[in-house]
């Protein structure tokens, strides 16, 4: 029996991806698309791969049997069609990256210009959240995550600064009329700018000075979804209505410029950078291969 490939792999995406709409998503496609094409591979087999309600898409037990026999027939040819990457002068291609917000202010801005300017060919997908997911579950080939983030069976690889802090600061204004704390715990008296994660955590701010560890709840008028509100709870900050405690990389413009002002330096967090991690059991892309050499060469630049 002949049949066009596409239409099998739109019967696994759609298995995959547990539905039209998230495939489509993941593959950048359309869910009416999708859909017209698994109903054709339907009927060229004569048979129901799915059960669909308004609700689900679920694979029925001739589905399953037919995904489980084509899933990794198909990864072989993807594995086969991005063999041919080799002859090319540059790997060309999709690379899909999952990264937390943070990463794509204080890490990539130092590597995605150069890494396209030498891989033309590549088109980078940057997945940007707040909120840590399956680094695999929007179809990404890598993620960039801090070790606590890191998850089992993953290569991690530095990337970016090796060791980070986060910084308190203020506006002048402000701690000219509100005093500048000489102590952590002294900011549950101040106004706090905080921020809450998707999972709705809203952490205690931590610090450390000399082996002791100081955890503080602090409260204040704004709170803004860790991610892309953070810049809100700068500006906030800048204007004068509170204290911040962030990346000092992220804050480190407004304090040079004096619009933000140090406080309790001595006792500011501090940890190691991030990681580039990836399932090295899985087949490693062409693109994915270029970004981790690329990646590496980077390190080896800044140990010099």
């Amino acid at each position: 029996m002949s049949m066009d490939i596409a239409l099998l792999h739109a019967v696994v995406e759609v298995a995959k991806a547990g539905g039209f709409r998230e495939a489509a998503r993941i593959t950048g496609s359309n869910a009416s698309r999708l859909s017209d094409a698994v109903r054709r591979a339907e009927q060229q087999l004569g048979i129901r791969l799915f059960h669909r309600t308004t609700r689900a898409v679920v694979l029925t037990e001739a589905g399953r049997a037919l995904i489980e026999r084509l899933l990794p027939a198909m990864n072989e040819v993807n594995a086969a069609l991005d063999a041919l990457n080799r002859y090319r002068n540059t790997p060309g291609g999709t690379l899909r990256l999952n990264v937390p917000v943070s990463a794509t202010r204080l890490v990539l801005p130092a590597l995605v210009p150069e890494f396209l300017r030498r891989y033309p060919d590549i088109q980078l997908e940057i997945i940007a959240e707040s909120n840590v997911q399956d680094v695999f579950r929007d179809g990404c080939d890598a993620g960039i995550r801090y070790d606590e983030r890191l998850e089992q069976d993953m290569v991690a690889i530095p990337i970016g600064p090796r060791r980070q802090r986060y910084a308190a600061a203020a506006s002048p204004a402000y701690l000219d009329l509100n005093g500048r704390p000489l102590h952590p715990r002294e900011l549950m008296q101040h106004r706090c700018l905080r921020g809450r994660y998707a999972s709705g955590i809203m952490p205690d701010w931590e610090f450390e000075r000399d082996g002791e560890n100081l955890s503080v709840q602090v409260s204040g008028p704004l709170v803004v979804s860790v991610g892309g509100a953070v810049d809100l709870a700068v500006t906030t900050a800048i204007a004068g209505s509170g204290i911040i405690y962030l990346f000092e990389e992220w804050l480190q413009p407004a304090m040079a410029s004096g619009q933000l002002e140090a406080i309790l330096q001595p006792w500011w967090l501090s940890f190691s950078g991030p990681y580039l991690y990836y399932n090295d059991r899985r087949l490693i892309p062409a693109p994915l291969q270029a970004f981790i050499d690329f990646v590496r060469e980077d390190n080896l630049r800044l140990t010099r």
